[in-house]
């Protein structure tokens, strides 16, 4: 837990719009993305977002703003992809971090006024002129399952009889995801086919996915990595940790139940991941850390997964939400109906333990990974992360006010995930948004 000059709540921008009280973008979060100017030809490349603004690091390179480690870092942000800053390791990200806070800081007058503002000033763009890119060329994507609320609440609903895993509470359990159909908030997310097995039919069929959901997680990306044969030891896997951002695993649930036994989600999880475009640092999610406690009756983890600041510091209260919109909404003008509301702080397994375990067998974590967290669910059904859990596996279908009821997803839904870290003495930070509208099935 390091907290620094960066973290000042009192400190304040020259730039206005990141003082408000709501700003998800105040000068002590810092958020980073790839973006260009909507509707052009421009190459993409690394911006901050601060405001209403996004920070050019092309322009402010250009511009000759820094100096030193920070120049360094923030010219490998001149590219496409974030791959190059993120190798680079938490000191050049710090660095960075350090240097921007300190350009952009509110001055007295007489600097306000000066070249050195003016010239900063010209490199902002409006959040509200620009697209994102992804922010990295990911070459590997993990999927945990790391709640204990969500995996109990799964257990219940598909084998009231049964338990959890004995394997659960010892490790961070996760698969290997697809890489190829991770995009961004915004993007259309078209219903798949593949096979499901009806309720009391003996051979599956070939149909549209009659159960879609979503799935409320984090995504977690990895900066510097790790050679191969080697493991990241917990007490140093945040090192290797850049930030994190929403995900949206999107999971076809009668698909899913079909195809799981023995090996696990395959056509249920490949058609589709959604991030956030803005990656929040784990420098800017420092105040926000919180105990990391097992239950006394629990297994405590093996030593390989608990450093000596683990139980006082592992965890990270970020508040996330999850929000459906229907054609119906959008039609009326009515807003985004909010299906629940939960804490990252819940997770059973921490960002470290999932780095640590992940390596421990010689794995080699590359910059530009990324690891999901796993569904995020709290203790109670208003805390669901999934409408498999919220609805009771469409038993008790979620009331709209348009008048309509939802048990799973349906065309012309959009699923809109928020995120937030607030406590007092400390700026609200924020993560911007996911977003994922349905679309028929090919053929549909």
């Amino acid at each position: 837990m390091r907290l620094d000059h960066t973290h000042d709540l009192a400190a304040k921008s020259w730039l206005e719009s990141a003082n408000d009280d709501d700003a998800s973008f105040p000068l002590q979060n810092l958020p980073f993305a790839v973006f260009r100017r909507a509707g052009t030809a421009e190459a993409f490349r690394g911006g901050v977002a601060l405001g209403d603004q996004v920070i050019d690091l092309t322009r402010v390179v250009e511009a000759g703003g820094f100096s030193g480690l920070a120049a360094q870092a923030a010219s490998a942000c001149a590219q496409p992809t974030l791959n190059g800053f993120l190798a680079m390791g938490a000191d050049a990200w710090r660095a960075l971090r350090h240097a921007l806070f300190d350009r952009f800081k509110a001055q007295d007058e007489r600097e306000r006024a000066g070249p050195g503002v003016a010239a900063l000033k010209r490199c902002l763009v409006p959040q509200a002129d620009v697209e994102y890119g992804l922010p990295m060329q990911i070459g590997d994507y993990t999927d945990f399952y790391t709640s204990i609320d969500h995996a109990r609440n799964i257990v219940n609903l598909l084998r009231p009889d049964g338990s959890l895993s004995p394997n659960f509470q010892w490790m961070p359990l996760a698969y290997h995801g697809r890489v190829s159909s991770i995009g961004l908030s915004g993007q259309p997310i078209r219903r798949p086919l593949g096979q499901r097995l009806p309720t009391g039919q003996r051979e599956p069929e070939l149909a549209p996915c009659a159960r879609l959901d979503y799935e409320l997680e984090l995504g977690i990306f990895i900066g510097a990595g790790n050679e191969q044969g080697t493991r990241i030891p917990v007490a140093r896997a945040e090192e290797h940790v850049f930030g994190l951002c929403l995900l949206n695993d999107w999971s076809a649930r009668d698909i899913q139940s079909w195809e799981s036994v023995p090996l696990g989600p395959f056509l249920a999880k490949n058609f589709a991941t959604t991030l956030s475009p803005w990656i929040v640092t784990m420098d800017a999610l420092a105040p926000f850390r919180g105990a990391w406690t097992r239950p006394s009756g629990d297994p405590q983890p093996l030593p390989y997964l608990c450093a000596p600041e683990t139980p006082a510091y592992g965890a990270l209260d970020i508040q996330l939400e999850v929000a459906l919109e229907t054609a119906n909404h959008r039609r009326n003008g009515i807003a985004p109906t909010r299906l629940s509301r939960t804490s990252f702080r819940h997770q059973y397994w921490t960002v470290a333990q999932m780095v640590a375990h992940h390596t421990v067998g010689g794995c080699n974590l590359r910059s530009g990974d990324l690891l999901g967290s796993g569904t995020v669910s709290g203790p109670t059904r208003a805390e669901a992360g999934a409408l498999i859990e919220l609805t009771e596996a469409g038993k008790t279908p979620v009331r709209l006010p348009t008048g309509e009821t939802r048990s799973f997803l349906e065309d012309g839904d959009a699923v809109v995930m928020t995120g937030w870290c607030e406590r007092t003495g400390y700026a609200r930070i924020g993560f911007g948004e996911s977003r994922g509208e349905i679309l028929p099935a090919h053929g549909e």
